[in-house]
C-alpha cells in the first residue's frame, strides 16, 4: 500500500532555493514529504523559480491536477509583489481558481503567508513600505481563501524565524537549510495534529553548516548577481515611483490613505470572488 501523493506548486521558495544538495535544491516541501508517512510518499515538485500566480494557474495547475494528489501545497505570491504589473484582484482570482480546482478533486490544500521582501532585504523605509503593503494584501487574500477552502495554513509571515539571520540564505529572500527545515517542521506538526502526517517529523537540525559571510558574499558576487539583476530591471522603476508617493504622503501626514486604499482593494477583490461563487446558484 502506497503512501500519500504530495504535489508542491509555487516559486523558488518551494523549489528549494537556499537549501542546496548535490544535483540541485531540496527545500521544505521535500523535507516534509519524507515525514508524511512511514510508507513511501509519491512526491512531485512542480515549483519554478520566479513563478507568479499566473504561472501557477496556467502551467503548474494543469500538471498538478493530472497527478491527482492527496495533498497539494500552493505557496506563491511574493514574485507578484515584485512586479510592476501587481494587481491584487488578479492575484485573488488566480489563487481562488487554483485552490478550488484542487479541493474539487478532494486534495488537502497546504498554504502559507510569507514575510514581505522589503523587510527581509533591509530596504530603506520608503522602499520597504510599498512592498510590505503589497505582501500584506497577498497574505490577507491567502488567509481568507485558505479559510474558505479548508486549507492547512501556516502563519509564516511573523515569528522569530523571520529575524534570525541563520535561518536565511545569502540573498536574504530565501530561507537557508535551517529556514527550510523550520517550515517543514511547522507544517508537519500541524498535519500530525490532524492525523495526516504519520511519519517521523523532519529534523530541525541542519546537515550542513551555515554559510560563512565570505561564502555568502561570493554567492552574491556570482550566481546571486544575475538573480538580483533579473528582478531589478522590472522592479526598480516601479518601486522608485511607489517610494516617491510614499514620501509625499508621509510629508503630508496622509500615509494612512495608502493603507486604506490597499485594504479597500483587498476587500473589493474578495467580495468579487464571493459574487462569482454565488452566480451559478442563482441561475
Amino acid at each position: 500500500m502506497r503512501g500519500p501523493r504530495f504535489v508542491a506548486l509555487g516559486d523558488s521558495l518551494t523549489e528549494g532555493v537556499g537549501d542546496p544538495v548535490e544535483g540541485g535544491w531540496r527545500g521544505w516541501a521535500a523535507l516534509l514529504a519524507d515525514g508524511l508517512s512511514a510508507r513511501e510518499v509519491d512526491f512531485a515538485n512542480l515549483a519554478e523559480s520566479g513563478a507568479q500566480t499566473r504561472d501557477v494557474l496556467e502551467r503548474q495547475l494543469p500538471a498538478g491536477l493530472a497527478l491527482r494528489p492527496d495533498i497539494v501545497s500552493v505557496v506563491v505570491g511574493v514574485n507578484d509583489t515584485l512586479r510592476c504589473t501587481f494587481d491584487i484582484h488578479a492575484v485573488a482570482e488566480r489563487l481562488d481558481t487554483v485552490y478550488a480546482a484542487f479541493r474539487e478533486q478532494g486534495a488537502l490544500l497546504l498554504t502559507a503567508c510569507l514575510p514581505d521582501p522589503g523587510t527581509m532585504l533591509g530596504l530603506p523605509g520608503a522602499l520597504a513600505r510599498p512592498l510590505a503593503r503589497r505582501q500584506r494584501a497577498v497574505n490577507t487574500v491567502v488567509h481568507a481563501l485558505s479559510e474558505r477552502y479548508g486549507a492547512v495554513h501556516l502563519h509564516a509571515a511573523q515569528g522569530d524565524w523571520t529575524t534570525e539571520r541563520a535561518m536565511w540564505s545569502a540573498d536574504r529572500l530565501h530561507p537557508g537549510e535551517r529556514g527550510h527545515r523550520q517550515l517543514a517542521v511547522r507544517f508537519h506538526q500541524v498535519l500530525a495534529e490532524r492525523g495526516v502526517a504519520t511519519g517521523a517529523p523532519p529534523s530541525a537540525e541542519p546537515e550542513f553548516p551555515v554559510p560563512t559571510k565570505s561564502a555568502s558574499m561570493w554567492w552574491l558576487a556570482t550566481a546571486g548577481t544575475g538573480w538580483v539583476v533579473r528582478r531589478c530591471t522590472d522592479l526598480l522603476p516601479q518601486l522608485v515611483t511607489l517610494a516617491v508617493a510614499e514620501m509625499r504622503h508621509r510629508a503630508r501626514g496622509t500615509s494612512g490613505r495608502l493603507d486604506l486604499r490597499t485594504a479597500h482593494a483587498v476587500s473589493t477583490a474578495l467580495a468579487a470572488l464571493s459574487v462569482q461563487e454565488q452566480r451559478p446558484e442563482a441561475a
